[in-house]
């Protein structure tokens, strides 16, 4: 008799690196080069990390062969919260960071913390999946608010609160935004946590781009808007400083704290469970986040990751079979394909035909739980004569399904 696996997996997908990526490698194993676009990964595209996070790590080996306590270094949680008071955001100690393997894992314990069977959470439609899947094997039920593309993906904030009930504990704000690359407005914010203080709604606000803003876009912390209920916001090494393999990110607690004791307890508690986050990794916080934030080069005019932006929305523009809502942070493109293909091509099909005739690989958009069959994310990661290669394949696909 076969061995199933757990029905809580049932609600759980990610096809980010699902069954079509499963396919790219097996196409790589026969031979193919596949030209990867379907993670946020910048060391697979040639970005380092700072030289003086390596070197911290490497002059502290001795001391992170033991395990730490189970919240984080202390400098790690330390350099933290001058970042979080150098935003503007009071009342925040040591004790209220969480140093995890990742955001990912984070994530997973503070929700696992939070909910009760049958809880509901608010997560942005379209969202980065790993929240959906979260809230569903911590027991709750993610309901989407609309965050639509003719709004610029900002959240529709009638629909959000409308989406409201009896069960709901939070709303999780993605900002600067993943997939779509909106980075939100104040108002829109302030509009958010007025709605979560009104309700008792605890915050999740998901940072892990604050750097990675464009032109005139301003990233503004979601927890200097929040005081009458707790706010927990999300960052890490990954993105910003280039170091996804070193799996370090961070969960702050602030906002109106004594109403947050018994949750950041249980949230020691399941800390304690796992012993400790990766603890070299660790010692490279302190200087990523006192030293040279190198990332405003990249991100500015002339900046690798500016020009590769450029040059999608330029090829976009360019085409007559695809549409883009300008990305104004983090480092993809959410595309959509043009009307003309509705009702003959969604966007599995086209991902898959992509893969395999002209092997490019990216995210098909209903991958990030949307209603709507016609987008593709791709990351702006790869430098721009690859990615005119990958539009060129692009077009050539399109113009044999127009």
């Amino acid at each position: 008799m076969p061995i199933k696996s757990s029905q809580v997996l049932k609600d759980v997908r990610y096809e980010i690196r699902g069954q079509l990526a499963n396919h790219a490698l097996d196409l790589e194993k026969r031979g193919y080069e596949i030209i990867s676009l379907n993670i946020g990964n910048p060391g697979l595209f040639g970005f380092r990390t700072p030289e003086t996070m390596r070197l911290a790590m490497i002059e502290n080996l001795a001391q992170a062969e033991p395990y730490c306590h189970q919240k984080g270094i202390f400098p790690a949680r330390e350099a933290v919260v001058m970042q979080q008071q150098n935003r503007g955001i009071t009342g925040v100690t040591v004790e209220e960071v969480f140093i995890g393997n990742g955001v990912s894992e984070l994530i997973d314990l503070s929700l696992r913390a939070l909910l009760n069977p049958g809880d509901e959470v608010l997560v942005p439609s379209p969202d980065y999946p790993l929240w959906s899947a979260a809230v569903a094997l911590n027991g709750g039920k993610a309901v989407h608010y609309r965050c639509a593309e003719d709004n610029g993906f900002k959240p529709d904030i009638a629909h959000l609160e409308a989406s409201i009930g009896p069960k709901t504990r939070a709303i999780v704000v993605i900002n600067p935004n993943n997939p779509s690359g909106a980075v939100y407005d104040r108002a829109t914010l302030e509009k958010i946590v007025k709605i979560a203080e009104a309700h008792g709604l605890v915050l999740m606000s998901d940072e892990i781009y604050d750097q990675m803003v464009y032109d005139d876009a301003e990233f503004i912390p979601l927890a200097t808007l929040v005081t009458e209920t707790v706010c927990l916001t999300y960052s890490g090494l990954s993105k910003i400083y280039r170091a996804c393999g070193y799996r370090v990110g961070w969960c702050v607690f602030s906002g109106d704290l004594d109403k947050a004791r018994d949750y950041i307890h249980g949230m020691e508690l399941l800390s304690a469970l796992r012993l400790c986050s990766n603890v070299p990794g660790q010692w490279a916080v302190q200087t990523a986040l006192g030293g040279f934030q190198s990332v405003k080069e990249l991100v500015t005019p002339g900046g690798r990751l500016y020009q590769s932006r450029e040059a999608v929305i330029e090829r976009v523009a360019a085409s007559k079979f695809l549409h883009l809502e300008r990305p104004m942070g983090a480092m993809y493109s959410f595309i959509r394909l043009d009307e003309r293909f509705r009702g003959k091509v969604d966007d599995q099909t086209f991902a898959l035909e992509l893969l395999e005739k002209h092997h490019v690989l990216v995210a098909p958009g209903s991958s990030f739980n949307t209603p709507y069959t016609d987008h593709f994310r791709i990351t702006t990661l790869p430098d721009t004569d690859t990615i005119n290669i990958v539009f060129d394949r692009i077009e050539s696909l399109l113009g044999q399904y127009s």
